[in-house]
C-alpha cells in the first residue's frame, strides 16, 4: 500500500484572506518575519497496489476534477514514502 498526496493551493493571482488573517496574527503572537502566507488544502490517498503511471494519471484526474477547483486553484500530486513519520 502506497500513499499518495494531493497538495491544493490557490493560484498566485488569487486573494487568500485565511493566509492573509495569519499573517496578519503572526506578530502579535511573537511570530516576526513572515513576509507573507498562503493557505491550502492536502489530501492523503492510500491506494492499493503498485504506485505506477496509470494510477497516478488517475489521481490526477481525480484531483483535476475534484479536489481542486483549477479556475483558481493549482494542486500537485505526489507519492509518499510510507516510511516517513509525521514531526509532532
Amino acid at each position: 500500500m502506497a500513499r499518495v498526496v494531493v497538495d491544493v493551493m490557490l493560484k498566485p493571482e488569487i486573494l487568500d484572506p485565511q493566509g492573509q488573517a495569519v499573517q496578519r496574527a503572526l506578530p502579535r503572537l511573537g511570530f516576526e518575519g513572515v513576509s507573507d502566507v498562503r493557505q491550502g488544502k492536502r489530501f492523503e490517498l492510500e491506494v492499493d497496489g503498485p504506485v505506477d503511471d496509470a494510477a497516478l494519471a488517475r489521481i490526477r484526474e481525480l484531483a483535476e476534477s475534484f479536489l481542486a477547483n483549477t479556475v483558481i486553484e493549482d494542486f500537485t500530486v505526489k507519492v509518499e514514502d510510507e516510511k516517513v513519520e509525521a514531526v509532532k
